[in-house]
């Protein structure tokens, strides 16, 4: 059993993840459904812009002639070309997310990944725990993300992880995903077993991060060694469980949504149990 004071600092990881306040948010619709959530003073930008944003009950929302998710997608983007043009918003990805109701929703339109957070839209992505079987037990694949990464750089990470872009099954995203960033051929990484989803909303300077991401467990073999093929990693390294539940616990080494996939991992293989005080508070904020 893992003594309960050794594990104090797991539940900052998930309310870091959950800071927010929704006061200066106003909604963002669709075709009458609710998709985001937009700061007040960018919503006043884009009303500003006019057409295809109109005002709507307090919000914003799409103008109605817009009726299939192709003109609406035209549309939005080049709105957004302006905003980048004038410095509102950076550059795009030119990476598209579905924005639709609800997971396995119509798509409404789909939107460059680097204005999901402005608009507050729920973007997916998925997680993979590699992890090998020794004598002493559990050992976990951690990669070290490059230092030119936009995003958490020179932090620690999965083996594999990933957004989930419009047109891809998570399937395919996952092969895809796991040959870039792991080497790892597409029988392999069809061997992950899903576990699970979490989720959290997050407040950042550009908007909300009302992210769901899903969870898979790779056991792979000993003499099995990633390699990282698309410049995202620096390095992989394979920790036994223990020094990798230290590490999130006692240090911010590590990218900020994925503390919350270990913390995951760590409960369900048993590492982290009810005896400690604070578990069923990671169990809940693992899912908002």
């Amino acid at each position: 059993m893992v003594d309960p004071a050794l594990t104090q600092g797991f539940l900052r990881h998930i309310r870091a993840c959950n800071r927010h306040d929704l006061s200066g948010f106003r909604p963002f619709s669709i075709a009458g459904v609710t998709v985001g959530q937009v700061r007040i003073g960018f919503m006043e930008r884009l009303l500003a812009l006019g057409l295809p944003f109109i005002p709507d009950a307090g919000g914003i929302s799409l103008h109605p002639g817009l009726t299939d998710a192709p003109s609406r997608t035209r549309a939005v983007a080049a709105a957004l070309d302006r905003l980048v043009a004038e410095g509102t918003i950076p550059k795009l990805r030119r990476e598209m997310y579905t924005v639709s109701g609800g997971w396995g929703h119509p798509a409404l339109m789909e939107l460059d990944r680097a204005a999901i957070p402005f608009f507050g839209v729920t973007a997916y992505g998925l997680h993979v725990n590699g992890f090998v079987r020794k004598p002493d037990g559990i050992h976990l694949w951690v990669g070290k993300r490059a230092m030119d990464r936009g995003v958490a750089p020179g932090q620690y990470d999965n083996l594999v992880a990933g957004g989930q872009p419009a047109g891809l099954s998570l399937s395919d995203n996952l092969i895809k995903e796991a040959w870039e960033e792991a080497g790892l051929s597409a029988e392999q990484a069809l061997r992950a077993v899903p576990v699970g989803a979490i989720t959290y909303l997050m407040e950042q300077d550009k908007g909300l991060k009302p992210d769901v991401l899903f969870l898979y467990d790779l056991e792979l073999p000993p003499d099995f060694v990633p390699r990282n093929t698309d410049g995202e990693v620096e390095r992989f390294e394979l920790w036994p469980v223990a020094r990798v539940a230290q590490s999130v616990r006692d240090s911010d080494d590590w990218k900020f949504n994925v503390n919350l996939t270990v913390i995951d991992f760590l409960i369900r293989h048993g590492w982290l149990t009810p005896d400690h005080p604070e578990y069923l508070d990671l169990c809940r904020g693992l899912r908002r």
